[in-house]
């Protein structure tokens, strides 16, 4: 007789298909959806059951609204997040400016497994839990597909294409021979806290810089029904044991966050814990790692599709995987070579680069805390000022009119 309380064994993995996405994050699950959309035969497959918490932030800014809608699921994610009018920043005196913009907060577990249902109701046939083991490739060195494990059981896919959506962690850039830096860009720490009575007062993404938080800093977010993301990131974690990044506890800079942050103090005071503090790394800056090898691209935060001095991924990530996917469809369709399709994604990622180098460029303000305060002071004062702000959140402007050199300076003459 059959046991009906024994759990269903997992569907096999297909031996092959068309383009293999490792990795279901907001860059995998995007990617699978376009090609899947686009009459790709897909499988994606990650090493975790949906839905599972991911560490993160959990902000969706303007960036990640306009992913969400070409993928057709913003109305779905926006009738479960919080929807939020303000990203606050505080200077290290407590000085604060609002600057407005198009933005909610959703937990990743929940975001994640909507954007990984998107990709299933488009066709894309996800497989899971599969940790990827490698690449498998010709006599020639052209990738044809990977190697899964899943405990001690081992299966090969063959696929025309695999795409690499692995996140932060190195291993699978690594295993690939693909990583070009070990060491990730950043690393942050972050827990969910329940406290009903910070509601109505936390309201805004809050983003603090103190010296105690350097290089880096603090946020709180507001999620729905009383439950708020905290954490604080470092950045620069990949850099010379001179910087404050490497080798830096960040349980001590959480717990300085709480000292040198009223609301964060009295939101941990007064609240509870829901699950654990976790951390992770970032990669950033779209480099560490190549983007692309005959049979297989490199996308998402395994290409370093997160901002430095912000720590901004979730959108993207997004946009990234759908670049891939771009240029997957275009070599499908008009039958180019893998030189000309590594070609075509490089020159889309590359138009990116830009913007992500200003970024870069503007990591500074986490060395120096006090140019955030004299941008706080400066803004709360002008009108002008916080509408530069509001424009860089909403991409409606380059980082370049605040982030660099020439960009603070200004502060001080206008």
């Amino acid at each position: 007789m059959t046991d009906l309380a024994a759990p269903l064994e997992p569907a096999p993995l297909p031996a092959a298909c068309e383009v293999l996405v490792i990795g279901a994050g907001p860059a995998g699950s995007a990617c699978a959806q376009a090609l899947a959309s686009a009459g790709c035969d897909v499988v994606l497959v990650d090493q975790h059951d949906f839905p599972r918490d991911k560490t993160c932030g959990d902000g969706l800014i303007p960036d990640a609204h306009r992913a969400l809608e070409r993928l057709g699921v913003l109305d779905e994610v926006m009738a479960r997040a919080q929807p939020v009018g303000h990203v606050r920043c505080y200077g290290p005196t407590g000085r604060h400016v609002d600057v407005p913009g198009t933005l909610a907060v959703l937990p990743r577990r929940e975001l994640d497994h909507i954007l990984v249902r998107a990709a299933q109701r488009a066709g894309a046939r996800l497989h899971t839990p599969w940790r990827f083991d490698g690449l498998l490739r010709n006599e020639a060195g052209r990738v044809m597909g990977a190697r899964m494990k899943r405990k001690e059981q081992v299966q090969e896919v063959q696929a025309q294409h695999v795409v690499l959506a692995t996140g932060a962690s190195s291993q699978a850039l690594q295993a690939s021979g693909l990583c070009e830096r070990r060491a990730p860009s950043a690393m942050g720490l972050r827990g969910y806290i329940k406290n009903e009575a910070m509601v109505g007062r936390i309201t805004q993404l809050e983003v603090v810089w103190h010296p105690k938080l350097k290089p880096g800093y603090g946020w709180i977010f507001p999620c729905r029904d009383g439950l708020f993301n905290i954490g604080v990131g470092i950045f620069d974690s990949h850099r010379p044991s001179g910087h404050r990044g490497r080798g830096v506890n960040l349980r001590d800079v959480f717990a300085d966050f709480a000292r040198v942050h009223r609301p964060a103090r009295e939101l941990l005071e007064g609240g509870h814990w829901v699950g654990d503090l976790k951390g992770a790394p970032l990669r950033s800056s779209l480099r560490g790692a190549r983007f692309a090898a005959p049979g297989v691209l490199v996308t998402g935060e395994a290409a370093g599709s997160t901002y430095s001095c912000t720590g901004e991924g979730i959108g993207k990530a997004m946009e990234t995987g759908l670049l891939a996917a771009q240029s997957l469809v275009e070599a499908r369709s008009q039958g180019l070579s893998d030189e000309v399709l590594a070609q075509s994604y490089e020159a889309a990622l590359a138009v990116l680069k830009p913007k992500f180098d200003l970024y870069e460029k503007g990591n500074r303000v986490n060395y120096y805390p006090w140019l955030t305060e004299i941008l706080v002071r400066r803004a709360a004062k002008s009108p002008r000022l916080r509408q530069r702000m509001s424009n860089l959140l909403e991409e409606r402007s380059t980082p370049a009119q605040l982030l660099t050199l020439r960009g603070i300076m200004k502060l001080f003459l206008d």
